[in-house]
Parts: C-alpha cells; structure tokens; sequence
C-alpha cells in the first residue's frame, strides 16, 4: 500500500537573477511500513524535501499526497491538523517544551487535539523507550540520548501516517546513536512504522530499506537496500 506520492516537487527561493531552486522536478512514492533515508551533502536540498514533506513549507510547484491527501490543496488550519495527526516530526534538537514534563511532552499532540490517551498505547511506548523511571523529569534533567526517546515518543503517540526524522542522531555521541537507530529501526517493525530519515550520514543510511540521495535539488540515485 502506497503512503506517500510526491509529484513534480519544486521549491524556488527568490525571483530573477538571484534565484535559487532548492528543489527540481523531485517525484518518488514510499510504500506503508517502509523505512526510507534520504542522504545528501549540505546544500543539496534534502533539508528543503523534509520540509515539503513535513508539510511546514509550501512548494513553488508539485504535490504531495500523504495517505490519499493532497496536503498542499488544505488550507493552512486544516494542514496544521492534519499534519498534527498524520505526520510525526523528530527533530536533531529534540523541540521538548522545557516546562513540561516527560510524561506531558509525549501526550502534547493527543492534548493539543483534545483526543483520548490511550493508557495501554502510552505504557507500551514508555516502556519501549526505556523512559519509566524519567515521567516526572523536565528536559533539562534528561540527557541528549533520553531527550531523543521522548521526541520519537511524542512524534508515535498519533499513530501517524509516517514518521520524519531530521538527522535524529545528529547532537549525539556514537553509542547514543546507535541505540537511537536501533529503537527506530524495531519501532519500524514493530508498529510496520513508515520512516523516512534525513540524514548526511552513509552508516545510518545503510540500516535503511532504501536510499533516495539528493543532489543538486534532483534525485542522484534510488536504490533498494533490502527488501
């Protein structure tokens, strides 16, 4: 089953002579349950994919349907819904609101919607992540390897259509690295999790299903890994 088509996807920024297309004719479609990297070198226009995709920044041309919906043809409250409901965003910095705590920051987007918590759901993920003993902690009392396992918390709680990650492994040391690639790797299989992850790294790359590379704002190469 198909859940994410991109179409003709362009993006310019600024007009006439000092313009610059970040993106070029970029189209590609990832199937449920797939676990997707998208690598590239600064400047290459993969930071500008992950916002189209994250529906945070409008294209100058294409489409984007995620699950069936073209995310670009909503107006911007019905995006923030939906993107709040569809789509879960892990970011390098983590984004936890400091005042809240752990508990708190992984059931913001089910409060934000005024939905229910499961109780059973939010359990089972707190005890995937290893996060049972951190509850009542703040960010700051948590370190960069246990601020990331709330992020992916809080971007799982939604149930979404697919999860972006933005170089989740970015501001941690090696071993916290290979522990945050590892649990989104089991949460891939374990909830059959779409994952796409962004990323400059070639060894994270590799643990993916497929490689989508970016050069230059067009896609270089896409290629299976493993199927």
């Amino acid at each position: 089953m198909r859940i994410l088509t991109i179409e003709h996807l362009s993006k310019m920024y600024g007009k006439g002579d000092t313009a610059v297309k970040a993106l070029d004719e970029v189209s590609f479609s990832v199937e449920k349950g797939e676990f997707v990297a998208i690598i590239g070198p600064s400047g290459s226009g993969k930071s500008t994919l992950m916002h189209m995709l994250g529906g945070v920044d409008r294209p100058t041309n294409g489409k984007v349907f995620i699950d069936n919906t073209d995310i670009y043809a909503l107006n911007e409250t019905k995006l923030a819904i939906f993107r709040r409901r569809q789509i879960g965003l892990i970011y390098q910095f983590y984004n936890l609101l400091p005042v809240l705590t752990v508990e708190e920051n992984m059931k913001l987007p089910l409060l934000l919607d005024e939905q229910r918590v499961d109780a059973r759901k939010f359990n089972d993920l707190v005890g995937l992540l290893g996060l049972g003993e951190r509850l009542g902690h703040l960010p700051n009392q948590l370190s960069g390897g246990q601020q990331q396992r709330v992020s992916i918390g809080r971007a799982l709680m939604n149930n979404p259509s697919i999860i972006l990650a933005d170089e989740p492994t970015g501001n941690l040391d090696s071993k916290n690295s290979r522990e945050i690639i590892d649990l989104l790797k089991m949460l891939n299989k374990t909830y059959r999790q779409t994952l796409i992850i962004i990323t400059h790294d070639e060894r994270i790359a590799l643990q993916a299903d497929r490689i989508i590379a970016i050069e230059d704002g067009k896609i270089a190469r896409d290629e299976v890994v493993r199927s």
